[in-house]
């Protein structure tokens, strides 16, 4: 029997088969659109990095045998990660770039001995700050930062940490006092209300700024700080001083203008190092005032200011305090 040939059955598979065809041939074009889309990408990418590293590359010097990278007053929102192309970076000088964060990729720059980042918008300190174990100087003056993480007391050898103006800062981690090579401390305009623990435990503190926060008393023990040379208290709450400031004998700078204080502690008569007080802007209750000097500007809430106060102030407790009542005799 003759084989019969349906022509409407032919029809539908040959449209199948070129459908599947053209189908075959989009997904083609939309790889080959995707491959192309991805090389241009990645071009530009490898482009754009090799721009930055040139800018970047631009602002390294080498100063004093050290390699050091200065950015000021150009827009670096983020810092780009060909930057670890440079690791060999001792210092970064990054100021009013707009900064908006620390990289992550900082934990690869282990050479960095200065870390300066003062006037930007940085809000947080990531946890790998504490890879810099060669660090000596911190400088995140003029931020946005309202947490110290606990890493960075793995940075064993910083001397000088400056957190000035960050506004938000209110308290350190108790590791924080494992920083025993600490010498200078800034953590002025802020929002602490008490001098932390973990800075009475630093042994080598020689100045802290505490000035523009919420203080309203120091610690009893603050003679812990024995090795302190400044101490700038200005602009707080602090009605009083205790007696045990007298063991600091280091002492050579103590600033506690406008504070709340109503009297001065004899105690501070003993340090013989004090070279610079001031009292200024407090409601001391004795009026107190100097003879007239010939130096061009007298300095009345100074040294010689803190001394003659003190002196009036035994005098003022001596008339205060009523003489012992005398009988006679019995008879």
């Amino acid at each position: 029997m003759a084989a019969v040939v349906c022509a409407g059955s032919f029809s539908g598979i040959r449209a199948l088969w070129e459908g599947r065809i053209q189908r075959h041939q989009e997904e083609l074009r939309v790889a080959r659109d995707e491959r192309v889309q991805n090389t241009v990408g990645e071009i530009s990418n490898v482009w754009e990095s090799r721009i930055h590293l040139s800018r970047l590359k631009e602002k390294v010097h080498n100063e004093d045998g050290r390699v050091i990278l200065r950015i000021e007053k150009e827009e670096w929102k983020t810092l780009p990660a060909c930057l670890l192309k440079i690791h060999h970076l001792q210092e970064w000088h990054i100021h009013r770039a707009s900064l908006t964060m620390i990289p992550t990729f900082i934990a690869n720059f282990t050479n960095l001995l200065v870390l300066d980042l003062s006037r930007n918008t940085i809000s947080k300190i990531p946890r790998e700050i504490g890879s810099l174990i060669k660090l000596r100087e911190l400088l995140l003056n003029y931020n946005r930062i309202s947490e110290i993480p606990p890493e960075l007391s793995s940075c064993l050898c910083l001397e000088k940490l400056e957190l000035a103006v960050n506004n938000s800062i209110c308290e350190l981690p108790a590791q924080f006092a494992a920083l025993t090579h600490l010498t200078h401390l800034d953590l002025s305009m802020n929002q602490f209300v008490c001098l932390p623990g973990a800075v009475l435990e630093l042994s080598a503190l020689e100045w802290l700024d505490m000035g523009s926060n919420r203080l309203k008393q120091l610690p009893q023990d603050i003679d812990r700080m024995e090795n302190l040379h400044a101490l700038w208290l200005q602009r707080n709450e602090i009605t009083q001083i205790p007696d045990s400031i007298g063991n600091l004998r280091n002492l050579s700078t103590l600033v506690l203008s406008n504070n709340r204080l109503q009297g001065i502690p004899e105690s501070l008569q003993t340090l013989g190092s004090l070279r610079f007080v001031n009292f200024r802007d407090n409601p001391l209750q004795l009026d107190v005032s100097l003879p007239p000097c010939e130096e061009e500007e007298q300095e009345l809430f100074g040294l010689e200011f803190m001394h003659a106060y003190i002196k009036a102030s035994a005098r003022h407790s001596d008339t205060e305090t009523p003489s012992p009542r005398t009988e006679s005799p019995v008879q």
